[in-house]
């Protein structure tokens, strides 16, 4: 996975975007003069860049390509929106429930958990001790 981080002036990184394989990462940088993020292989990647004019003519020569761009974006956008969304919810047990209800009810290897801590907008510690109390519940 690679994903994109926007660092906040107190220090705290923003995750704004999480690609997986055969995704494209970045995509609203083609029509931005600049692009305040880092990309973070989070795992073993392969990436290749394009140059943005030649997305650009692809675009506008192909209606297939912008179709399927277009599509990808209206996904993006729902998961932009479901992000912002968890973010509103008051607890942090119904942050998990929701993002696990976005990730079809799968958390990620345990050396990932801080990331969905940041997230959904939550302490890694506020995050474990929910995990805590849902396995004390299961137990």
């Amino acid at each position: 996975m690679i994903a994109l981080i926007r660092p906040l002036p107190h220090g705290a990184d923003l995750t704004i975007q999480r690609a997986r394989a055969g995704t494209i990462v970045a995509e609203a940088s083609l029509f931005a003069d600049t692009y305040h993020c880092d990309a973070v292989a989070r795992d073993a990647a392969r990436v290749q860049g394009v140059p943005v004019e030649w997305v650009i003519d692809l675009l506008e020569r192909r209606p297939d390509v912008a179709r399927a761009l277009t599509c990808h974006l209206a996904v993006e956008v729902r998961r932009a929106r479901a992000r912002a969304e968890i973010a509103s919810l008051k607890t942090v047990a119904m942050r998990l429930d929701a993002w696990l209800a976005l990730e079809e009810g799968e958390l990620p290897p345990r050396g990932r958990w801080r990331e969905v801590a940041a997230e959904i907008g939550v302490s890694p510690e506020a995050f474990y001790r929910e995990l805590a109390a849902r396995r004390a519940v299961v137990d």
